[in-house]
């Protein structure tokens, strides 16, 4: 889940200094510079590597991009991937009170084009869309196209979220995507060539943070309407034979009060079952803790995503900064693997 308050992609919003009209040139110049930052402010990144140059995208406004050539200097494109008049009008019709602020993207490249999906909702309600857009290129930033909706949830008829989607191809070529927040928890379906789902088939839960009839779940301190199980934000990485399902538990969101965590399963199966190191089916609440906050540098951290880059196995999430108050800032970690093949980060 998401709060529309959240200040996102390295403060887009700069307030501008106090300018005598002598100066208004030179403003009105500098106002069209690219920002660029060391120290991003994000939630829910993913990042893609095209033709030497990094592209991260996360929750904004038209969905938060920004460029680097070496992950440590961030370029800002101010306008995001769909500035307001590009914004489907379709989501508007399916995600009643939806506006502006898209959640919680995911990019990847398949057959050849440029797959971005991205969450329509309201925070702590499960009427909600993931839409699609493709692109031939990343580079391409005004020819992004509205390839419609993949999956949609109404609070009315669905025990799931259509929201923080993720794209995995199984190890035949064939699409897959996973997705959800709270309700019944990690969802997931097969998808065709075209990125839709895949005819005759239907979401199914591959993971939950209690098992189904667990009452020890602590009280949902967010939403009335979400109930207690807290998972969401599913990131899937193939390695050595194994699918990887990374999934966030407990609460983000609240700055310094947040108790966001990172665990991890994995299966031979990219539909599962995925199991934890002590062989616990994470449809029944397992999943081996990964990361969490040390309270020192960071509060919590999770949403993350894992990708082989030129230089390694590299994982990225948010971080909810204690000594920015709880300010949430774009967390990089080196992966390496034991000898029984799981992740460790460094």
């Amino acid at each position: 889940m998401k709060i529309n308050s959240i200040l996102m992609g390295a403060a887009v919003a700069v307030a501008a200094p106090f300018i005598n009209s002598g100066m208004c040139a030179s403003a009105q110049k500098a106002a069209v510079q690219p920002m660029t930052v060391d120290t991003p402010l994000v939630h829910d990144p993913v990042m893609a590597y095209e033709k030497g140059k990094y592209y991260l995208y996360c929750t904004g406004h038209g969905v938060t991009q920004m460029t680097s050539t070496d992950r440590r200097h961030w370029t800002l494109n101010k306008e995001g991937v769909l500035p307001d008049s590009k914004i489907p009008a379709w989501t508007h019709d399916s995600v009643p009170g939806f506006e502006t602020h898209i959640w919680a993207p995911d990019i990847i490249k398949y057959r050849d084009r440029w797959y971005l999906a991205y969450s329509c909702s309201t925070f702590g309600k499960n009427t909600s869309a993931i839409g699609l857009l493709s692109n031939t290129s990343l580079d391409n930033v005004d020819e992004w196209k509205d390839e419609g909706c993949i999956v949609a949830s109404r609070g009315d008829r669905d025990d799931w979220n259509a929201i923080d989607p993720n794209f995995v191809i199984d190890g035949k070529g064939r699409p897959w995507m996973t997705w959800g927040s709270f309700w019944d928890g990690i969802q997931m379906v097969r998808l065709d060539r075209t990125m839709h789902v895949k005819k005759g088939n239907k979401p199914f839960t591959i993971a939950r943070r209690h098992a189904v009839g667990d009452t020890s779940a602590e009280p949902n301190p967010t939403s009335r309407f979400a109930g207690t199980n807290a998972i969401e934000a599913p990131f899937i990485f193939r390695h050595g034979g194994y699918y990887y399902l990374f999934v966030s538990w407990d609460y983000c969101c609240r700055g310094i009060k947040s108790n966001y965590r990172v665990a991890v399963g994995r299966s031979k199966n990219v539909a599962g079952p995925y199991l934890d190191k002590a062989g616990k089916d994470m449809r029944d609440g397992g999943g081996t803790l990964l990361l969490e906050g040390d309270k020192k540098e960071f509060e919590a951290m999770g949403h993350c995503s894992v990708y082989s880059f030129p230089d390694g196995d590299r994982f990225f999430c948010h971080g909810y900064s204690v000594p920015k108050k709880g300010a949430s800032i774009l967390v990089e970690k080196k992966v390496v693997w034991t000898d029984d093949g799981w992740p460790v980060l460094e």
